[in-house]
């Protein structure tokens, strides 16, 4: 049976709020350095070391710095990140402790994925998810943005925290793939995770400075890659009224929620409604990726690009 949490996902409600992990990217404040935001606790030196035992190998060794985000090797020539991170060519891509220099990129239409070419070969990627059976299998996400911070109060109980202050050290979480949703022609295919109480101590959820962070699902004794964290499901806020705040949610009752249309929409049930990310989902774009990853390597000289958004 769907929670509350499952119908507004299905509806609709919660993506047109959506706000895009890089957005909140650059806050200031807390000096500890953190990423990812759990519900167990505010540590931030928790999950900073590779996951062991049933989950070694889940990832980890294939994620490397892009900027202030990451990307994650996926063929000996090419990295996979969010679109949205930007880069230029001729940025730096720190793996393992080596800097790859990159010297082209390609772009999956408009959608928010992108291929990295660098110069170099590295000697072990990511193999890709292709199955269309997501929906309910546990993941493990990787990201090294904002942590936990402030309390957020509604009804006198906890619903969650709002973003945190430092970024920058790699963590791992975990969650489940709750819903596929439509992101329509600019995003596609995205996998939906909710923020809860009950999914064990591991349990995580993205915020600034995620973008770009992989999701595996674990396919037979193998982890693959399933998804890249593109965005998260709401702003919120107190009142009707006002900016609102970003934060990990995992009980929305009694906030308020930013509509498609620009309104703020209180958020009530009887039951918790909570929220959580999204991601890119790789099976669906499985076929472009392996287009680009094809194609003949021809190392190509580092030719600087403006930013987007420079004028040329």
């Amino acid at each position: 049976m769907r929670n509350a949490g499952q119908e507004f996902v299905r509806r609709g409600t919660a993506f047109p709020g959506w706000r895009g992990l890089a957005l909140l990217a650059a806050l200031a404040g807390c000096p500890a350095v953190q990423g990812l935001i759990f519900y167990s606790t505010g540590d931030p030196a928790f999950n900073t070391r590779p996951p062991k035992g049933a989950l070694a190998n889940s990832g980890w060794k294939w994620v490397g710095a892009w900027g202030d985000f990451q990307g994650t090797v996926i063929g000996p020539h090419h990295f996979l990140a969010a679109r949205h991170t930007g880069g230029r060519v001729g940025d730096t891509f720190l793996f393992n402790g080596v800097r790859f220099i990159t010297s082209a990129f390609f772009d999956d239409g408009e959608k928010d994925l992108r291929i990295w070419l660098v110069r170099g070969t590295f000697r072990s990627w990511a193999p890709l998810y292709r199955g269309r059976d997501e929906e309910g299998k546990d993941l493990i996400v990787i990201g090294r943005g904002l942590g936990r911070g402030t309390p957020v109060v509604a009804g006198g109980a906890l619903r969650g925290w709002l973003w945190g202050g430092g970024a920058g050290t790699l963590r791992w979480g975990r969650n489940s793939v709750a819903a596929v949703v439509d992101g329509g022609p600019r995003w596609g295919d995205l996998l939906f995770s909710f923020f809860s109480p009950s999914g064990g101590p591991n349990q995580a959820d993205l915020a600034g400075g995620d973008s770009g962070g992989p999701i595996f699902i674990q396919d037979g004794k193998r982890w693959e890659l399933a998804g890249v964290a593109a965005g998260v499901a709401g702003r919120f806020s107190a009142t009707a009224t006002g900016d609102g705040f970003a934060a990990a949610i995992f009980d929305g009752r009694g906030l308020f929620l930013l509509d498609k249309a620009g309104h703020w929409q209180l958020i009530s049930g009887s039951k918790p409604v909570p929220m959580g990310f999204y991601a890119t989902r790789i099976s669906t774009r499985a076929a472009w990726i392996d287009s680009v990853l094809n194609q003949p390597y021809r190392p190509i000289s580092p030719v600087l690009l403006p930013r987007p958004g420079r004028p040329q």
